[in-house]
């Protein structure tokens, strides 16, 4: 009974960070500081691109216009943050904003899993029905997959939440970590947390092998498609729209099932965290640069956007 009396008595978490020393605090703060502009830069120039260029009006690009306001939300979700406690000696942060962050991070993190498999399937039919590509991929039916992968990553997120009660941290509140991580948080429970864990399981499963593997089986058939393709043209400009996806799938579910679907240690690691840096800020800073570096028609979309500015 007083595990439980402790632990009511916890309302806000302290977040160790990545360093203690104050001049390491001040580096990473400037290095932060540029992979933020440069994320909310890079993928609020997409959005705004794809919104006003009637050339980018296709289901590709209104899926990477997702891609970007999801990248877009999670690094503003917690670097903000990481800047502002780069200047503290202990960061401080209430139980409801930690367990806020946590669950924003999760959505936004399920979400993107999801809608890099239905990426995958515009892909697919692209390139191995592009006779009947505007029929199957026609507006409504992206619209459907669009709000479908929103709704499911809700309802995926719900389960962690009441599966992990603040009940059971009795008294702890020191994180190991620059924000509220969930697996930061659940090693603070004194109590069993094998149901937790069970359940972080299960729906990282179905959030990420699941996606990637439907994803490699489409990229699979793509790849038999292309190479019945006879002329060197055709295959060079099939492989041109599937080379950015398959990089930004790499990059994310490789820092992704290095972060979730490993053993877990006792302790959560500066290792552990330099994980959760790459996947939850160079990731989203990196995501527009490979599309708009790669792509003809972004690039473009932002000549002809900056054209218009001039003419004015």
């Amino acid at each position: 009974m007083e595990d439980w009396d402790n632990a009511t008595t916890v309302t806000e978490f302290v977040l160790v960070g990545l360093s203690r020393q104050p001049q390491v605090r001040a580096a990473l703060f400037f290095l932060f500081l540029f992979m933020y502009a440069v994320a909310v830069a890079g993928n609020g120039l997409i959005v705004v691109l794809i919104a006003v260029d009637s050339h980018l009006h296709t289901p590709m690009y209104f899926f990477l216009s997702n891609l970007s306001f999801i990248d877009v939300c999670y690094v503003t979700n917690s670097v903000p943050q990481m800047l502002a406690h780069c200047f503290k000696d202990k960061p401080i942060i209430p139980l409801g904003n930690c367990f806020a962050q946590m669950n924003i991070a999760l959505f936004l993190g399920v979400a993107e899993c999801l809608l890099l498999a239905v990426m995958a399937y515009d892909r697919f039919v692209a390139i191995c029905s592009p006779l009947h590509y505007s029929l199957i991929m026609s507006r409504r039916v992206c619209l459907i997959l669009a709000v479908g992968l929103w709704i499911i990553s809700f309802l995926l997120t719900i389960v962690p939440f009441f599966s992990m009660p603040a009940g059971h941290l009795c008294g702890r509140n020191v994180v190991n970590h620059f924000s509220c991580e969930i697996q930061a948080v659940l090693k603070l429970a004194c109590s069993d947390t094998h149901a937790s864990g069970l359940s972080m399981l299960i729906t990282s499963v179905f959030t990420l092998l699941f996606p990637l593997a439907f994803i490699l089986v489409t990229y699979g058939r793509i790849g038999l498609a292309v190479l019945r393709i006879r002329s060197a043209q055709g295959r060079g400009k099939a492989l041109s729209t599937c080379g950015s996806h398959l990089t930004v799938v790499s990059i994310f579910y490789g820092t992704a099932l290095a972060a979730y679907l490993r053993p877990q240690a006792k302790t959560f690691t500066n290792s552990d965290k330099i994980v959760a840096v790459f996947y939850g800020v160079v990731t989203p800073m990196l995501n527009p640069l490979i599309y708009s570096l790669r792509n003809r028609d972004v690039k473009g979309a932002l000549w002809r956007l900056v054209g218009r500015k001039v003419e004015k």
